[in-house]
């Protein structure tokens, strides 16, 4: 079962997120949070395996909740709701460690998808979506402003590390990478987590971010991108 607490100030909005996913017969919603301090001590107290973030709430934020739930020694994916009217509280939310972005509007069958995706370690980048998200933050902030410190490390990179690197900025999962670059998915896992180690980010989503604005990826373009 994969463990999930769903944080939102708005209850009709947890109420219908907990009904989508415990229609899945694989996931389990194991508490609701009202903002971020909450979230917190939810995490503590039932230890998800995923959290669906709201980032606008009161008191704390979903940024800020994300940002201390990822110092602890075992943290939970954080999958971020949010819209498309903030590109910078996006990058906020990256750099705080969160895992992936959800919009609110999407579809139930969308929603338990992204949970088993990101539960699974495959990237929900590989989603139009997420794609767009990505695009957008792309066209408005500076190539080294959301990971400085990352930025000046890619040149510790090996060529293979920065190939991956790059194939991860298009949104693609281990698998399709694995397929493009005639390597194993578990090969290509071992990169990533290197690739990952070397810069110091905390996961895909970031590293994705960072080989988009530093023009890492390829020239070509995943299927349906």
């Amino acid at each position: 079962m994969i463990r999930v607490l769903v944080v939102d100030d708005q209850p009709l909005i947890r109420a219908g997120t907990r009904a989508m996913l415990e229609s899945a017969e694989d996931i389990e919603v194991v508490g609701e949070a009202a903002d971020g301090a909450e979230a917190v001590a939810a995490c503590r107290a039932h230890r998800p395996d995923v959290v669906l973030m709201d980032l606008r709430m009161p008191r704390v934020d979903g940024v800020t909740a994300t940002a201390q739930l990822k110092k602890d020694p075992t943290p939970p994916l954080v999958l971020a709701l949010t819209t498309f009217d903030d590109d910078q509280l996006m990058v906020d939310a990256l750099t705080a460690g969160a895992d992936g972005f959800l919009l609110k509007q999407l579809t139930p069958r969308d929603l338990i998808s992204a949970v088993r995706a990101v539960n699974g370690g495959a990237s929900v980048l590989n989603t139009e979506l997420s794609r767009r998200i990505l695009r957008r933050i792309s066209d408005r902030v500076a190539p080294r402003a959301a990971f400085p410190d990352a930025a000046g490390r890619v040149d510790l990179l090996s060529e293979r590390e920065r190939e991956v690197l790059g194939q991860v900025g298009l949104g693609l999962n281990n698998a399709e990478i694995a397929e493009r670059l005639f390597m194993s998915v578990s090969t290509v896992k071992t990169y990533v987590s290197r690739t990952l180690t070397k810069l110091r980010l905390d996961n895909r989503v970031q590293a994705a971010l960072l080989a988009s604005r530093l023009h890492l990826t390829p020239d070509d373009h995943p299927p349906g991108g």
